[in-house]
């Protein structure tokens, strides 16, 4: 589903190496694109002060990306699309717009027509599948990922004369139980500047989408940067090793040398191939554009384990853990563990340092009603409840909240869902 929305109004943007910015399906729809997909061990993270192994010969970023050790020409991105193509529109796609959008019409005629006549089945239809595909591909073949389909939209938008930026949306890690893992997602949807008549928000599928998740603009160059390092992913996946380094080569150089998670994926292709020393400068050149990107830290601390050198992975591991415990959603995931075992009072602690990091979170204030309900405090109970339903996005999430409020006030053992 397409979602047009003020950004007011909007609720709140990964794997096997940290990987790529894809849909992650929402409950039978489109679903999220995650700028990055990776499992972490929870436990794992960090910057250390020394870079590299003591017995490591320096390598270069440059000899990186030449991806010599891989036996890949330097001149091999020439199959690579080039920006203009990400973004072009085909001929079908002129056609399109000149008989579904009024050119001539106001912004927000033009918004709503593109959006409206895209999710239509009749006149388009979009279909979800794991494949990131340049702005035509996408038109051509109905199918592709959230940032396949934001990236099309980009394209359409512009030639009907809309402003319209890329927009990163930081998400919540989706921390699981099994083995103390999560996977750490960011979203991408396209922010529509109308001038007088506001700004507008365009996401495939919102399904899970809060108004209290941090959004920011983002130029070009940075999206074609997820754009390239997706379909690397893709590439390597596969085990075309020469293709994948193009593509994560041109994420780089040409688009955002500061992109860590190309960085952490070129790692990643460098020690499938057996070259762990240029791996773990992959990996240490990814804190270095990022210090705070979790799966650089996690992919240290495994390859250190690997090696033997449990100091190191040590280390890393501790500073995984140090920035897993400031992060206010990892400590939502805490309190609703201690909720279950009937710890209210860890519950609590955990909320209230979630709540003064990410104060218009309605998940965070319901959880502290039930927190509060279950030790006997109604009156901090119905506090944190109106809060929560203050709070939340939608008149439809008002309402459930408003219905799931009156039930627990009523019934002895409310259970958080």
């Amino acid at each position: 589903m397409v979602d047009v929305s003020r950004p007011s109004e909007l609720s709140g943007s990964v794997t096997a190496a940290r990987a790529r910015a894809r849909c992650r399906p929402a409950r039978g729809s489109l679903g999220w694109l995650c700028v990055v997909l990776l499992c972490l061990l929870a436990q794992i993270v960090a910057c250390t002060t020394r870079r590299g192994s003591p017995d490591t010969v320096a390598i270069t970023p440059e000899e990186l990306l030449a991806g010599a050790p891989l036996g890949v020409a330097e001149d091999s991105s020439a199959a690579v699309a080039s920006a203009g193509e990400v973004l072009a529109l085909s001929p079908e796609m002129s056609d399109f717009l000149d008989a579904h959008v009024n050119r001539a019409g106001s912004g927000i005629l033009k918004l709503h027509q593109l959006a409206s006549t895209i999710i239509d089945e009749d006149a388009f239809g979009l279909v979800y599948d794991d494949r990131t595909r340049t702005a035509a591909e996408t038109f051509r073949v109905r199918h592709g990922n959230c940032l396949s389909f934001s990236t099309m939209f980009v394209a359409m938008a512009r030639d009907v004369g809309l402003s319209v930026q890329f927009q990163e949306v930081e998400i919540p890690p989706d921390w699981t139980l099994d083995n103390d893992t999560f996977v750490l997602n960011q979203h991408v949807n396209v922010y529509v500047d109308l001038a007088l008549a506001g700004t507008r928000v365009v996401d495939f599928n919102i399904a899970d989408f809060r108004a209290s998740y941090p959004m920011r603009r983002i130029p070009d160059a940075r999206a074609l940067a997820h754009y390239y390092n997706n379909v690397g992913v893709e590439r390597m996946q596969k085990g075309d090793t020469a293709s994948a380094l193009s593509y994560f080569r041109r994420a780089i150089v040409d688009n955002d040398r500061n992109f860590s998670p190309a960085w952490v994926n070129l790692g990643t292709l460098y020690l499938r191939n057996g070259h762990p020393a240029h791996a773990e400068t992959a990996y240490l050149q990814a804190l270095e554009a990022d210090g705070s990107d979790l799966v650089a830290m996690s992919s240290l601390a495994r390859l250190y384990e690997m090696q033997g050198d449990r100091e190191r992975a040590a280390a890393y591991r501790k500073r995984v853990v140090r920035h897993r415990n400031l992060n206010p959603y990892y400590r939502y995931e805490l309190a609703r563990r201690a909720y279950a075992a009937q710890d209210y009072d860890a519950a609590i602690g955990h909320l209230k340092y979630a709540v003064r990091k990410r104060p218009k979170e309605d998940q965070f204030c319901f959880l502290l009603g039930l927190s509060y309900l279950e030790k006997g405090d109604e009156r901090a109970a119905r506090s944190w409840f109106a809060r929560a339903e203050e709070l939340a996005a939608t008149d439809a999430l008002k309402r459930r909240y408003s219905s799931k409020i009156d039930t627990v006030l009523r019934r002895p053992d409310p259970i958080p869902h």
